[in-house]
């Protein structure tokens, strides 16, 4: 098993256990979206989560997320999707075009489902950076989505058990 950064509050080991969770993945720059998948899936499994309850869809690229993940909540019951990607800045608008509209899709989602959608997605200005953000000296951001989904998901039980 791989060591965990340390979180701003720490997750009972136990944290993912009954849990669903949802993994989109681009295939776009496949080879930096696996790792991060990887990191994730090693992450909720290290919590708990049971190896039959992540569900992986793989998408063309960043800028399919959302609906993916739309369908994702709607037909498979997850209690957090974690949207991965990569979308390096070119010489041409393309960035933009992909990542303002795969953030505020993912956050539109969370909004109206009331289902996390952790944004995954590596915004970088190089290939060097994303790889950085991949296990390199700028953490893995798979496992750091991960990790959020399921506290949010934690801090979403607390609220309940306040209410009752």
């Amino acid at each position: 098993m791989t060591e965990h950064t340390s979180s701003p509050s720490s997750l009972p080991l136990n944290a993912g256990a009954g849990r669903r969770i949802g993994i989109c993945a681009a295939r776009w720059h496949r080879e930096l979206v696996d790792e991060l998948r990887n990191g994730a899936v090693e992450t909720l499994q290290a919590y708990g989560v049971s190896p039959s309850d992540i569900l992986v869809v793989d998408c063309p690229g960043s800028y399919e997320l959302p609906v993916a993940a739309a369908r994702l909540i709607r037909q498979s019951g997850v209690d957090a999707v974690i949207a991965l990607g990569v979308v390096v800045r070119g010489e041409t608008a393309h960035f933009e075009y992909v990542s303002s509209p795969v953030a505020h899709g993912l956050m539109d989602l969370s909004i109206s489902t009331g289902v996390p959608c952790m944004f995954g997605v590596l915004t970088t200005d190089t290939l060097a950076q994303a790889r950085e953000r991949c296990g390199g000296e700028h953490g893995h951001k798979g496992r750091e989505a991960a990790e959020g989904a399921l506290q949010l998901l934690v801090s979403f039980d607390s609220l309940q058990s306040n209410q009752s």
